[in-house]
């Protein structure tokens, strides 16, 4: 895996680790510096289309979406979704290492973690999606269904 996010002083740093570490600070240079992590994924594959900062994320899939249907390829622009939020380190490694991962990462959402704090602090459940959001026509209707289930209950 060549690119990868570590958590630095509350922020999250995307490190190429192909980069040799400064013979200095014996540190890599950090890429991105961000408060939240977003992830575009297909839906259907899990196949991760871009990461990075929240408004950057979700400005390329409303663009990539508008594009798509205006090619009349409404399946395709409906199956991108974001995920964005205080993810687990790990699990954004993960989606960018393993092919197919962000699939199965968003199916446990509801249960991950929130990615800035220790597990021992993680004392209460944050409702449907956490402290996550989720956006794209597939996310809101696993939102909406949540949310029936827990209005049920």
């Amino acid at each position: 895996m060549d690119l990868q996010y570590q958590l630095k002083a509350g922020s999250y740093c995307l490190y190429d680790m192909r980069e040799t570490p400064s013979a200095i600070t014996g540190e890599r240079r950090c890429r991105l510096r961000t408060e939240l992590v977003a992830i575009a994924f297909d839906l259907v594959t899990g196949q991760v289309h871009e990461h990075g900062s929240p408004t950057r994320i979700h400005a390329w899939a409303l663009c990539t979406r508008r594009r798509l249907r205006a090619a009349g390829d409404w399946d395709q622009a409906d199956s991108i979704v974001v995920v964005s939020g205080p993810l687990p380190v790990d699990e954004i490694n993960k989606c960018l290492g393993i092919r197919g991962y962000c699939r199965r990462m968003f199916q446990r959402l509801a249960s991950l973690p929130h990615g800035k704090l220790q597990p021992h602090a993680h004392s209460h459940a944050h409702g449907a999606h956490g402290a996550y959001g989720a956006y794209g026509a597939h996310a809101g209707r696993h939102q909406s269904h949540q949310g029936q289930q827990r209005r049920a209950a």
